[in-house]
C-alpha cells in the first residue's frame, strides 16, 4: 500500500510555528496549488486547491525563519486524518499532509532577502520526518542536487512557471 503526497504550490499565509508540550517544533503551512485547462466548450477553466501542511523538528524552524506568505515549496509526505474534538464535544476529522520533505524553491528568501541581498536560501532542502534528522542545502539525498552545486555555489538554472497557468501554451497538458 502507498500513501504518498508531492505538491509545488505557493504559501498562502506566513508559517504558523508552535511547539508541543514535550517542546518540539511544528509549523503549520497552508499551501495553494492550481489547475487550469479547457473544458468542452473551450473556456479556460483555473481551480486552487489548498492544502494543510504539517512540518516537524528542525526543518519546522527553518520553514518559520525562511518561508513567507507567497513562497514557493516542493512538499513530499503522506495524508494523514487525524480526530479531535470541538466545544461542544463533537467528533472532528481533519486531513493533511504530514511533510517528510520540505525543499524551498524560490530563488529569493522571502523573509530575509533584504537582509542577505538575495539569492538562494542555505537551507533549501529540509528532512521534516519527525523521527529523521536535518540536511541542509547541499544535500544529495536521492542522487540529485537538491539546493547548491557540488562547488559549494547556489544553482543559477530557471525553475520555470510554479504553475502551468503561468507558462504559455500549456493550457491543454493533462497533467
Amino acid at each position: 500500500m502507498v500513501n504518498k503526497v508531492m505538491l509545488v504550490g505557493r504559501l498562502g499565509r506566513d508559517p504558523e510555528l508552535r511547539y508541543s508540550s514535550s517542546g518540539m517544533p511544528i509549523a503549520n503551512l497552508r499551501i495553494a496549488t492550481d489547475e487550469s485547462y479547457v473544458d468542452r466548450d473551450g473556456n479556460k477553466v483555473e481551480r486552487t486547491e489548498w492544502h494543510t501542511v504539517v512540518v516537524f523538528q528542525r526543518a519546522a524552524e527553518n520553514c518559520a525563519n525562511f518561508l513567507a506568505k507567497g513562497s514557493l515549496v516542493f512538499v513530499e509526505g503522506s495524508l494523514q486524518t487525524r480526530k479531535w474534538q470541538d466545544q461542544q464535544g463533537q467528533d472532528r476529522y481533519t486531513t493533511e499532509v504530514k511533510a517528510l520533505r520540505v525543499q524551498f524553491l524560490d530563488r529569493k528568501g522571502a523573509r530575509d532577502n533584504a537582509q542577505d541581498g538575495g539569492g538562494y536560501q542555505d537551507a533549501g532542502y529540509q528532512d521534516a520526518a519527525p523521527q529523521g534528522g536535518y540536511q541542509s542545502g547541499a544535500s544529495n539525498r536521492g542522487g540529485g542536487n537538491q539546493g547548491g552545486s557540488r562547488n559549494g555555489r547556489p544553482q543559477q538554472d530557471d525553475l520555470g512557471p510554479a504553475f502551468p497557468s503561468e507558462a504559455s501554451g500549456m493550457d491543454d497538458v493533462p497533467f
